[in-house]
């Protein structure tokens, strides 16, 4: 059985009510009355209409202010209103669009008016349903699906961890050079994935806000200096010219280590693998004398990043073209970016000079310590 539009009627004259019951009741809505503010919210707090018709002026009751009310309390602010009113100026008007009503009626009320602007409300009022489903719908969907990915990387973890294991012990054998070669880029392998799922976990916490972060004074110069040393071995393998300016620390920062390291890693590997063979890569950290930040700037000399791509790159599995030939899995950056948002810092990114990008990382005042003298 197809239920009926339920219609509120507000006014504080019972004549009006019963004229506009006239023009409606062959329509076959649900007609309710309501006489001032305090049965218009008694209704609403035990049934919900499809639709006021609220009188701008009575007595006892500001028809605006009972649609200001109404439309300040979000089970109540989609039901749509339209103000019945005797005041036609163009101020009357502006008023009662301002106090949230979605349309107004004249009087005396016209019946093809009246019948008019009401089937068009509702028509809007079902639209509006339709859609609002379809939104908690699809917020079903998502949710579910992330519980769904999320399980699925709490479970590829323990195999990739088994194939770490084995990779360990396969070296302890008596291997020609060919096979070690080849079982150490399976352990590497393995590694760069459990890496991954773990960037994987760490930003749906984010997304989710149960990732608490552990903050402690650091000092970024050492932090960063630890990170330009893990990468010695990579730079030399593709012939990368590595760069570092790291002043000694100003300020000390109050940060997550772990969780900031992994951030210098991804930007500092990033820079290198779009950098070409024999390129050259800088990393350098800036303690602004004007500013109480600290700021960490990483160029590489790769194809650079389209100006277009320069807000997408940090979402997650934008992987942009950036250089071909590349792997590219399009979380690194994503990674960074919600670390650093979640330390009320800023990543950005600048086009180098004669080619290449600048990723620049600036942590905000509020987070520095003054490292004394």
């Amino acid at each position: 059985m197809i239920k009926s539009d339920s219609i509120l009627i507000v006014d504080d004259e019972p004549d009006v009510f019963d004229i506009l019951e006239g023009i409606l009741f062959k329509e076959g809505y649900q007609l309710h009355y309501a006489s001032n503010g305090y049965e218009v919210f008694k209704f609403l707090e035990s049934s919900l209409p499809d639709l006021i018709l609220l009188d701008v002026m009575m007595p006892d009751s500001d028809g605006m202010d009972i649609c200001r009310k109404i439309k300040q309390i979000p089970e109540w602010n989609s039901i749509p209103i339209i103000m019945i009113t005797a005041l036609n100026s163009k101020e009357t008007l502006a008023q009662c669009l301002e106090a949230g009503a979605q349309d107004f009626i004249g009087k005396p009320v016209s019946t093809l008016e009246v019948r008019a602007r009401v089937r068009s409300m509702l028509r809007l009022k079902k639209q509006h349903d339709e859609l609002e489903k379809s939104r908690q719908k699809l917020e079903q969907l998502l949710l579910l699906r992330e519980d769904m990915a999320n399980a699925v990387i709490h479970d590829l973890r323990n195999p990739v961890v088994v194939i770490g294991l084995a990779c360990e012990l396969l070296t302890l054998t008596n291997l020609t050079e060919k096979q070690s070669q080849k079982v150490n880029q399976i352990a590497f392998s393995a590694q760069q994935l459990n890496h991954q799922l773990n960037s994987l976990l760490l930003m749906a916490k984010l997304e989710s806000a149960q990732e608490v972060l552990n903050p402690k004074p650091v000092n970024l110069s050492v932090l960063l200096q630890e990170v330009v040393n893990e990468f010695e071995a990579q730079t030399l393998k593709k012939a990368i010219n590595l760069t570092a300016k790291i002043p000694e620390a100003k300020r000390l920062v109050m940060v997550d280590p772990d969780l900031m390291k992994r951030v210098l890693e991804n930007l500092l590997n990033n820079a290198i693998k779009f950098s070409p063979t024999n390129g050259y890569v800088s990393i350098e950290v800036e303690y602004p004398v004007e500013t109480n930040t600290v700021k960490v700037h990483v160029r590489d000399s790769g194809s650079g990043v389209k100006d277009e791509l320069k807000q997408s790159i940090f979402e997650k599995y934008e992987i942009g073209q950036r250089f071909e030939g590349i792997a590219q899995t399009g979380l690194g950056l994503a990674f960074c970016k919600m670390v650093i948002d979640a330390h009320q810092g800023s990543l950005s990114i600048t086009d180098n000079q004669p080619q290449g990008a600048i990723f620049t990382l600036e942590l905000n005042a509020e987070l520095q310590f003054v490292v004394a003298s």
